[in-house]
């Protein structure tokens, strides 16, 4: 199975070369991998290109953008640029932070699962943060949810899900969307993916809403939105996000803004979400 990579990458240069050295020791390596360098500041670029010069199979795409970062819409962005100078003979596609170490033998595993089950749209590790020398898993989402900063996807079921949304939330209606149209999305807990910097570690305060906004855009309704705000602000130990959560709920819906969905699939979705609501409970 051909695999593409696309690592968008805004000032990365303590962790940039440690993620392509991963990606080089792959037990099964990409044919393509993409570095967008999104309106890096400091040595980004220059490290790419050392790598470039040890294998041809890495290539660098230099982008500008705002240096806000926003969560969500500008490393989708990125990740758009680095898609449109790719051929379509890729079977996997996958989207990975520049501030990774995975096991060598990650690639080797999510396409064992894609081969095993042609029903599988999308496959994922784990994510590990390092915490007193130690090594924990970053306890941010459910066991069944793979995390944003390692998403890799079917050929197929990435194209009827339509890419990927430049939106915060993009990471989750991406798999909500495959269940919608009857793929699966195995985690693999075997898959220790090593995260080198906290998420959200660069988000400034004008996105704190945007969680919040990104529940409406995604059609959880207002209930359902309330008891993910409400876990998600316990998860990350900081009880008073639940307030801006709702806030930006209610902001996103005074300004009628367009949802990630159709209907139909945001009626599929709040009822999928209840079914998971119910099963946690009884």
């Amino acid at each position: 199975m051909n695999l593409y990579i696309i690592i968008p990458a805004h000032n990365e240069e303590k962790f940039i070369g440690l993620t392509l050295q991963s990606l080089l020791k792959q037990t099964t390596k990409p044919q393509k991998v993409v570095v967008v360098n999104d309106n890096s500041t400091d040595t980004t670029e220059s490290i790419v290109n050392e790598f470039i010069q040890k294998d041809s199979s890495i290539s660098l795409i230099n982008s500008v953008s705002t240096a806000t970062h926003l969560p969500g819409s500008k490393v989708i962005q990125a990740f758009h640029k680095g898609f449109e100078t790719l051929d379509s003979n890729y079977d996997v596609i996958v989207k990975l932070d520049a501030d990774l170490i995975l096991p060598i033998n990650y690639f080797e595993t999510i396409i064992s699962h894609f081969k095993k089950d042609q029903k599988i749209g999308m496959v994922g590790g784990f994510a590990y943060i390092e915490k007193n020398g130690h090594w924990i898993l970053e306890n941010l989402t459910d066991k069944d949810h793979i995390r944003g900063a390692f998403k890799a996807y079917r050929k197929e079921c990435f194209i009827q899900i339509g890419n990927l949304k430049p939106a915060m939330g993009w990471d989750t209606v991406d798999e909500l969307l495959c269940k919608f149209y009857g793929w699966k999305v195995v985690t693999d807990e075997n898959l220790k993916v090593k995260h080198l910097k906290p998420t959200g570690a660069n988000y400034n305060k004008s996105s704190r809403y945007k969680q919040g906004e990104a529940f409406y855009t995604l059609g959880y309704g207002f209930f359902i939105t309330t008891i993910a705000s409400a876990k998600l602000a316990l998860l990350k130990k900081k009880p008073l996000l639940f307030f801006d959560y709702i806030k930006g709920f209610w902001k996103a819906k005074m300004a009628n803004k367009p949802l990630l969905v159709t209907n139909e699939q945001a009626k599929f979705i709040r009822s999928y979400r209840l079914q998971k609501m119910k099963e946690k409970l009884f």
